[in-house]
């Protein structure tokens, strides 16, 4: 009777040392928060962004991990909204999660940055563009791995005053931080460059119809259109204008370039102009990174799989310079420089990028695009 009784007693002390070893092992790793938009409109852009992170965690995690660990992601939805950004952050400190991968939209990165600085959470966002995330806050833990709205407006601007050479354009945005503040880069720009900006007007997002906007537009006399913002709205300015006869060319920002316009705008896509990060997943030297996201198929050429496959690279990178620290994994990042899928990257004191490679596309009504010379 006893030796039953202390055979069970070693299976069950061993039991429990079992799961005491897999929760040390699981405690090892090392958490990245990919704060992103699950739910909402914007869900595709959140999509993008975990399809980088999860291709990169997938190679390091393959290779053995950081110094010796393994990362592990943790999902967080802020659904792309401002004020659920500090909602999504406290999430993230609560659960002692020193590294994030976003946030994704600008509005919600903004309103969450004072918090992740503060208790010393090192962002490194792909997609957030605003120079209000960064300029003038003394941050010390945001970064991103993309360039800002004011260098991608003027970059827009520039192609539009160079290559379209318009005779009258309408600038119009969102109202938002990212739409608003790249609708104005690209505004004053235009007018520095001695083009017509006849008008510079607001829509109201999630709004289901654009005639009045558009009636504008056509009073005006306006032969090229620039909006800021995202795809659902970009969408619905390509189709009704189109239904209403107003025949211009419309450009939009990395924002509007999502597959999903197609579906809304319909045969109206085609020819829109978009400004986005260079095509990444054509150059050579990221071929095996490009077949990596193909064998899970996933797609390496949209707006932010590069970028947050990048993010979470530099973060990796960092930590097995100068250890699982995120003070020390920020500074490494303020000081070092990076080869990366996006290239050569370095980072400024305001943790924005000292160089960025946008380009100008042309989308079209498949769902391709193809880059753009006029």
């Amino acid at each position: 009777m006893k030796v039953p009784f202390r055979l069970n007693s070693m299976v069950v002390a061993f039991g429990l040392a079992g799961s005491m070893l897999a929760g040390a092992a699981q405690a090892q790793n090392i958490k990245i928060g990919v704060v992103i938009p699950a739910t909402g409109p914007l869900t595709q852009y959140g999509d993008m962004v975990k399809e980088g992170v999860d291709t990169a965690l997938e190679q390091i995690n393959a290779a053995g991990g950081v110094n010796g660990n393994k990362l592990e992601a943790v999902i967080v939805d802020d659904a792309c909204e401002p004020k659920q950004g500090p909602v999504a952050a406290n999430r993230v400190v609560n659960a002692k999660i020193h590294y994030v991968v976003g946030p994704v939209c600008s509005g919600a990165a903004i309103a969450a940055a004072p918090i992740y600085n503060n208790e010393g959470v090192v962002v490194v966002t792909p997609s957030a563009t605003s120079p209000a995330l960064t300029e003038g806050k003394n941050f010390s833990s945001i970064f991103r791995t993309i360039g800002r709205d004011d260098q991608q407006g003027p970059f827009a601007a520039k192609f539009i005053a160079q290559n379209v050479k318009p005779k009258k354009v309408a600038v119009l945005h969102d109202k938002q931080s990212y739409g608003q503040g790249i609708a104005t880069a690209v505004r004053d720009t235009l007018k520095a460059d001695g083009v017509n900006v006849a008008l510079f007007e607001g829509i109201n997002a999630g709004d289901s119809d654009y005639s009045a906007v558009i009636t504008k537009l056509k009073s005006a006399g306006v032969d090229f259109v620039y909006y800021g913002g995202y795809h659902p709205e970009m969408g619905l300015l390509l189709r009704q204008s189109a239904e209403q006869g107003l025949k211009v060319r419309i450009m939009g920002p990395e924002g509007v370039g999502n597959p999903e316009i197609n579906a809304i705008a319909g045969p109206a896509v085609e020819g829109m102009l978009v400004t986005l990060p260079a095509d990444f997943a054509s150059n050579p030297k990221n071929a095996a990174i490009v077949k990596a996201f193909k064998d899970k198929k996933r797609d390496p050429s949209g707006s932010f799989q590069m970028g947050s496959y990048t993010a979470v690279q530099v973060i990796a990178d960092s930590i097995k310079a100068v250890g699982n620290d995120g003070a020390k994994v920020a500074k490494h990042l303020h000081t070092a420089t990076f080869e990366t899928p996006l290239g050569k990257l370095a980072w400024d004191a305001k943790g924005d990028l000292k160089s960025y490679d946008f380009q100008v596309f042309s989308w079209h009504k498949d769902g391709s695009k193809s880059p753009a010379t006029k």
